[in-house]
């Protein structure tokens, strides 16, 4: 595509309205998955829209750390990531998070 077709391209999606996204209702988590699996062009266009209108974040800095925790705990949060098709790690992560989000709000 040479840069005036592009161009064009562009200036004929910006005047082109956006319909709204329409996502159903859900009974359970797995329909749920099973929708957004057959659908990967929503959240495509969902994260498009956001990225445009600059609604998206950019990542927190990381930085490793070591910790030492009980093995119950390690394999409680190894049996519930795999519940929810996550790595352990990363759902470590994801409860810290909304624990500290929680102490910080009380």
């Amino acid at each position: 595509m040479t840069q005036e077709q592009q161009l064009l391209y562009f200036e004929w999606e910006m005047s082109v309205p956006k319909k709204p996204i329409s996502i159903p209702k859900f009974r359970t988590e797995a329909e749920e998955a099973v929708w957004w699996d057959a659908h990967p062009e929503v959240a495509a266009e969902i994260m498009r829209r956001a990225i445009k209108s600059g609604k998206t974040k950019g990542a927190a800095p990381l930085k490793t750390v070591t910790i030492r925790l009980p093995a119950p705990d390690i394999e409680a949060a190894q049996d519930l990531a795999h519940q929810k098709g996550l790595p352990y790690q990363t759902y470590i992560k994801m409860l810290l998070h909304e624990a500290l989000k929680k102490e910080r709000s009380a």
